[in-house]
């Protein structure tokens, strides 16, 4: 009996051949950007190199947050125990869910439903975003991507909206974002800023990509952060110490410039 056989469009894989989405992975490397790569996999066209730049800082931006942060506490912990890794890193990826990495679907979802509700009830983008509002404060649900624990205001999210806006793709989802920021801001009576999630989110949609898909990106920017996080405390920590989210001293270099 015949093998059974599924379809997949990403990749190609013969003697002495790798195809990515149809491009030899040869002529890739070198010539794409880690961006560009990333966008081809998920879209199936290489972007331009605006787009591939952008790409490319929505992974940088999310890289790593400190030891506190969830998912770096879980690799951190799973690294104390003596486990490989693989297995610190699997523990890291782990803890991304919905209230870790998750607001960027979140706050893409509450952007999509507002834009929806504008195109189909033939309204302005203000006025949809202030009814939708109004009915998540009805029901008490907070919208996702915007205020921080620990910024007043993300240093991210402009870099990545003036980006956006040299790729070309600051459209109504970006606007949408923004008119949510303040209309939260008035509603709360207190600046609610759109923090590097609600970014991303709105970028995405701008690019073409699914809600459901957006955690993905937050993944995979975390994963070289949870190796370095991973490898230090293997390296610099004693096995089975006490972790306390929170309680570390930085004493890495000082703040310094990127060479232009």
């Amino acid at each position: 009996m015949e093998t059974p056989k599924f379809k997949t469009a990403i990749t190609s894989t013969e003697p002495n051949e790798i195809l990515l989405r149809g491009y030899p992975i040869e002529e890739l490397m070198g010539n794409v950007d880690f961006g560009q790569a990333i966008y081809l996999l998920f879209r199936g066209e290489l972007p331009d190199a605006a787009i591939g730049k952008l790409m490319t800082a929505i992974i940088v931006s999310s890289i790593d947050h400190g030891p506190a942060s969830p998912s770096v506490n879980g690799a951190r912990l799973a690294a104390s125990t003596g486990a490989p890794l693989n297995a610190c890193v699997a523990a890291g990826v782990l803890n991304i869910n919905r209230y870790h990495g998750g607001a960027v679907e979140d706050c893409a979802k509450a952007i999509l439903e507002i834009t929806k509700r504008a195109e189909h009830e033939s309204m302005s983008l203000e006025d949809a975003t202030t009814r939708v509002l109004d009915e998540y404060h009805a029901r008490k649900y907070r919208v996702a991507g915007f205020g921080h624990l620990l910024h007043t205001a993300d240093p991210r999210t402009p870099r990545l909206f003036e980006l956006a806006q040299e790729a070309g793709v600051c459209g109504k989802f970006v606007e949408t974002c923004k008119l949510i920021e303040a209309g939260l801001t008035k509603q709360r009576g207190k600046p609610l800023p759109i923090n590097v999630n609600g970014a991303i989110g709105a970028v995405l949609l701008e690019l073409g990509f699914e809600p459901e898909l957006m955690n993905g990106f937050f993944m995979i920017a975390r994963v070289p952060g949870l190796i370095a996080q991973a490898n230090e405390e293997m390296t610099r920590e004693k096995k089975l110490r006490k972790i306390i989210p929170g309680a570390h001293t930085y004493d890495g270099p000082a703040k310094r410039s990127v060479p232009k």
